[in-house]
């Protein structure tokens, strides 16, 4: 008789499964048997131990591989017969209530997938982002890349603002004590690229070489340095020097410091004209899939496997760890990371990635070789050998396995657009690009 399959709540199920003792011991022992031809066990010659003692030594542990075996395979005939997809690992637990005489009985509780249906994809409401790119946006690229590379010159009785290089010596305390990474000498900055606190640069802004004032300044509650978190500090200050930032001509120099072999200014805007266009193009997209994903996330309500949820955060933990690792964060192995942190975002990206399978399956949006080679070749166009850049990709699986997976999205989000109520949304270039 079939073992039934009961429902106890959403996607989790569970089954009792009985296993023949008889039929267990049957394969123990011949499994025993096969090991004792070629055991070697102190005081006999090879293959000659007495089976007894084969048994103990390796008994328990072929026992429970072939019970594993045994209860796995009735589970997956269970499964097969229920037309059941089963997510993650079912727990197993012995059963000693009721069980028959002859056998063993297990109770497997285990999630299954939903049921997934695509929504009405013309009921959907999306925005197709576009930002235009001319002259201005050039110069204003261009402006930057001029800042990067200014030098800086001392004036005396110069008030310090935004874009000065500020010299200054610092001290900081709390309660009137000094604190580890609180004070400095002769340290340089350019105000207004948020490398110093909000407070600090505030304080900082107006004053002139010679000039000194003491103010407060109140940590975050976030603050990377865990001792000053949250406290009040009162820094001293006493500027040294204000340097005003020249900038360089957009000459044949210019040009050559930026790459351009041949110092042609004409070249070099022609040239950074096209990355900004390969650059809006890419974030433009990256805003657009952002809201095709936002309005499927939202038109799906089905429950999703704990299980999935569960190896989703446990690699977002493992994510985070390693990147504090990288930034030198000390013990980042046994920092304290709540799994609830990241609850909400994997069980949206569980949930989403459930629909875009299903939505890929119903409408065949499958990435095609060529639309793989396409985007590879697209984006070699960043390399200085491009050539090469592609070949890799292609003779790479995993790279190129990425790539797939790129495009396939770029699909689903083509094909959702081509059915959903689309509004073009003008998104100012500063904004996109995070300049302004």
């Amino acid at each position: 008789m079939q073992p039934e399959v009961e429902i106890l709540s959403g996607l989790e199920r569970r089954v009792d499964l009985l296993v023949s003792i008889a039929d267990v011991e049957k394969q123990v022992q011949a499994q025993l048997k096969r090991v004792a031809r070629s055991a070697k066990v102190q005081g006999f010659r090879p293959g000659k131990a007495p089976l007894s003692l084969i048994e103990r030594s390796h008994g328990p542990g072929i026992r429970y591989d072939v019970i594993n075996s045994e209860v796995g395979r009735s589970l997956d005939k269970v499964v097969e017969e229920a037309k059941l997809r089963v997510a993650g690992v079912p727990n197993l637990e012995p059963k000693t209530e009721g069980v028959p005489e002859g056998t063993m009985a297990f109770s497997a509780t285990f999630e299954v997938y939903p049921e997934v249906s695509v929504p009405d994809l013309a009921a959907l409401q999306v925005k197709r982002a576009h930002t235009d790119v001319g002259d201005a946006q050039v110069q204003h690229t261009v402006d930057i890349l001029r800042k990067q590379r200014a030098n800086y010159e001392a004036r005396e009785g110069r008030a310090a603002q935004d874009d000065d290089r500020v010299t200054l010596d610092f001290v900081g305390t709390i309660d009137g004590t000094p604190f580890e990474g609180g004070s400095a000498e002769k340290f340089p900055f350019v105000l207004g690229q948020g490398r110093m606190l909000p407070e600090f640069e505030t304080a900082v802004r107006g004053m002139k070489a010679g000039e000194k004032k003491t103010f407060p300044l109140a940590f975050p509650e976030d603050y990377a340095g865990k001792e000053v978190a949250g406290k009040t500090a009162e820094f001293t200050v006493t500027v040294t020097e204000v340097a005003e930032p020249v900038l360089p001509e957009v000459d044949a120099e210019f040009a050559k410091s930026l790459g351009q072999a041949e110092g042609d200014v004409d070249k070099l805007l022609a040239d950074v004209r096209s990355n900004i266009e390969r650059e809006v193009k890419s974030r433009t997209q990256a805003r657009t899939k952002g809201s095709v994903m936002d309005a499927l996330a939202a038109a799906c309500t089905f429950d999703v496997p704990k299980a999935l949820v569960d190896n989703d955060i446990e690699s977002r933990i493992a994510a985070a760890r390693e990147e504090l690792k990288q930034r030198g964060v000390p013990n980042a192995e046994s920092v304290p990371i709540p799994p609830d942190t990241f609850k909400a975002d994997s069980e949206r990206r569980v949930r989403l990635g459930l629909l875009v399978s299903e939505l890929v399956k119903s409408a065949d949006l499958q990435a095609k070789p060529e639309q793989v080679r396409a985007r590879i070749e697209e984006f070699a166009q960043n390399y200085e050998q491009p050539a090469q850049v592609v070949a890799y990709y292609l003779s790479d699986r995993q790279r190129r396995a990425e790539i797939e997976a790129l495009v396939l999205e770029d699909n689903v989000v083509q094909h959702v657009l081509s059915k959903a109520q689309a509004a073009d949304e003008a998104v100012p270039f500063d904004e996109l690009m995070g300049t302004a």
